[in-house]
């Protein structure tokens, strides 16, 4: 399966090489742009159904994607496993639940992404989901490009695992060999 994931990421130009700076705040030489396979419905079908596959035997009532690279991935996840599925966003700065979505207590929930680099986005959806009542039993994603110091405490069901190096920057070799970066993320640095 991980060369039909990867192949079809390639296909839609969603594989980069490069310097490139990552909403975490870590540079690395490869970077996935999900949202280019996104734009294909029917390749981005084929990849989901790796994740919907591994799903098969979870019990889940609701799947969450944080705006914005989970939104569509919780569409097609929600249409494959026939279960609702909806988003958060920011609001102020804080990721919540709006737009008449509702977490109800004990719900099992499972948060969608595209790319879990570090986790960040999905924990922060986490705790709202948690403050609401709800139960996190797993994130799922397109790529997961962790490392291995990156702890997340649910499991997670991906398309493809890749190992992608990420550096601080005063240890990038890109930044030492004086390449500049792009900032293909979506997250705003504070």
């Amino acid at each position: 399966m991980d060369n039909l994931v990867i192949d079809t990421l390639k296909a839609a130009g969603a594989l980069l090489e490069g310097h490139f700076l990552l909403s975490s705040g870590k540079h690395s030489n490869k970077y996935c742009q999900c949202a280019k396979l996104l734009q294909y419905p029917d390749k981005a079908e084929k990849v989901l159904a790796v994740i919907s596959d591994k799903l098969k035997d979870v019990d889940f009532d609701k799947i969450v994607g944080p705006a914005m690279g989970g939104v569509i991935v919780s569409y097609e996840l929600a249409r494959q496993t026939g279960k609702p599925g909806i988003f958060a966003e920011r609001q102020n700065g804080d990721m919540t639940i709006r737009r008449g979505f509702e977490i109800n207590p004990g719900e099992r929930i499972l948060i969608s992404e595209d790319v879990v680099t570090t986790g960040k986005s999905s924990l922060e959806v986490a705790r709202v989901i948690e403050k609401l009542g709800g139960k996190v039993i797993g994130i799922c994603c397109i790529v997961d490009r962790r490392t291995k110091d990156v702890k997340i405490p649910y499991p997670v069901y991906s398309a493809v695992k890749l190992d992608i190096s990420t550096y601080d920057a005063e240890e990038c070799p890109m930044c030492k060999a004086g390449l500049d970066y792009v900032k293909p993320g979506s997250r705003v640095f504070k």
